[in-house]
């Protein structure tokens, strides 16, 4: 049975969004402002309320490590703010000026979305809070939006009802028209399940455990049993299985039909969504790839990453850490044997 822990009454006007991180509560209104509260005990932070927009907040959300509140405002804004300090750690304008009623940050914490009351949406470099590009639809107001968990795709909603599903490109990959009478106020991705169908032996394994044969078997319960030769020739195991992209579909793998790289693509994202929400422990994800860690490496911000991911990052991002935005002191990775052993031991339990 529920019960009412406590009632929060700071706002002067309507409530317009709230969201969680594993320790704090944020709030976010017409009245222009964000509070954010303690969950141990509902109390306000001491840097509580965040002043900074000059029209009414309506959305916000933390970055999944917790330590920075996105918000977003009729004041054509998107802004960082830093949950340790109260701090405003980065302005986004968005393109046209446009109203921003929605905001989500993917869970790899790569990507940053903003859509707004003309239907524009701007997808944003999170780390850099660099513009990467802009898309959406005309005559609609966006008002809701939403992350898959393997990051790679999301989906909004708006005022006219419609629901559609987005890359990371800003290619519209489905559109429900009409999917409520009275439009979209939220929207969310549920944790993916591998189906029903996989083989019993295979289904106690994580995706990239899985051998040639298994994802050779895998090909032909999905009904691309045309593609398995292809991929026995080429040493397919369940690692190289969740590496495809679209660019080694057509020339490493030489599949010319677009529809067939699609489908294939979309059955990928989906082992992808269920690797993430399969029950592993996050500490056990890498924050890049958010995927089970082989090779845990330490990091100058003190984070756990995957040691090919965090060195292609160091490689391509200027020695910023993936976690906090702020420079890497340096460039010295610590193999974390301790958490590769619990990894391993996890591994085994299951």
């Amino acid at each position: 049975m529920a019960s009412l822990i406590c009632t929060l009454q700071d706002h002067q006007d309507d409530v317009n969004w709230c969201s969680f991180s594993s320790k704090l509560l944020a709030t976010c209104s017409g009245d222009k402002t964000l509070r954010v509260y303690n969950t141990r005990d509902f109390s306000e932070l001491p840097f509580s309320p965040l002043t900074g927009h000059g029209y009414g907040v309506h959305c916000c959300c933390f970055s999944p490590c917790g330590q920075f509140l996105i918000s977003c405002s009729t004041d054509a804004t998107t802004m960082v703010w830093s949950t340790t300090t109260g701090d405003i750690e980065a302005v986004m304008e968005h393109p046209g000026r446009s109203p921003v009623r929605i905001c989500a940050l993917s869970p790899d914490s790569l990507h940053l979305v903003s859509g707004a009351s003309d239907g524009t949406l701007a997808l944003w470099d999170f780390p850099s809070k660099q513009l990467r590009r802009t898309g959406g639809v005309s005559d609609t107001t966006m008002v809701a939006c939403s992350f898959s968990p393997c990051s790679q795709i999301f989906v909004t909603g708006s005022t006219y009802g419609d629901l559609r599903l987005w890359n990371l490109d800003l290619n519209q990959l489905h559109a429900e028209k009409n999917a409520h009478d009275l439009g979209v106020s939220c929207c969310t991705f549920a944790p993916s399940i591998l189906s029903g169908k996989t083989s019993a032996r295979r289904s106690k394994l994580l995706v990239a455990d899985w051998s040639e044969e298994d994802v050779s078997e895998w090909l032909v319960e999905e009904g691309l049993q045309g593609l398995v030769d292809r991929f026995k020739a080429n040493n397919m195991d369940g690692t190289e299985l969740l590496r495809l992209t679209k660019e080694t579909l057509a020339s490493e793998l030489g599949i010319e039909s677009v529809g067939l790289r699609g489908k294939l693509l979309r059955k990928v994202e989906e082992l992808r969504s269920a690797a993430v929400c399969s029950g592993v422990p996050d500490e056990f994800l890498c924050p890049i790839t958010r995927e089970l860690m082989r090779e845990p490496v330490i990091a100058a911000d003190g984070y756990s990453y995957e040691r090919e991911a965090i060195e292609s990052w160091i490689n391509t991002k200027n020695r910023s850490s993936p976690m906090t935005n702020l420079p890497l002191l340096t460039t010295l990775l610590t193999p974390n044997h301790t958490l590769k052993m619990a990894i391993s031991r996890w591994k085994s339990s299951q």
